[in-house]
């Protein structure tokens, strides 16, 4: 059995990338707080069964439809989230990102992010240490 196969790691693996595309959606997000009528986006987070496998592959994200011109992915899968919260602040020019809001977020995803890296280079040396190469 190849250590790829554990399922314990391959979660871990997958909440990593995760963890990776959101911060590149949140920098989006904080690059763009002064574009006109620009919302901030976040991704969902991926749903994990009692043995860690996640339903939907994480090598690749859903298409998303930016324009009603542009032809819609095949699925209807969108990986994510609007934010449709009543009360969210918008600011005349129709711009709806709260950069408060979007640091926190990147804060706790990098401390999210730190911590499945632990808990997968914690789980490869115990690997190690059962086979006998440490």
């Amino acid at each position: 059995m190849a250590i790829n196969d554990f399922p314990m790691l391959s979660a871990l693996r997958t909440k990593m990338q995760w963890h990776q595309e959101r911060q590149r959606v949140l920098a989006e997000n904080i690059s763009n707080s002064d574009t006109p009528n620009f919302r901030p986006r976040d991704l969902v987070e991926p749903k994990f069964d009692n043995k860690g496998a996640s339903p939907a592959a994480m090598g690749s994200l859903a298409m998303m439809q930016t324009s009603t011109s542009h032809i819609a992915a095949a699925g209807g899968g969108d990986t994510f989230a609007r934010h449709g919260r009543a009360g969210f602040q918008t600011r005349p020019a129709g711009n709806a990102v709260n950069l408060e809001d979007q640091m926190l977020k990147v804060s706790a995803n990098q401390m999210d992010y730190a911590a499945a890296t632990s808990l997968y280079t914690r789980s490869l040396g115990l690997l190690k240490t059962a086979i006998g190469k440490r």
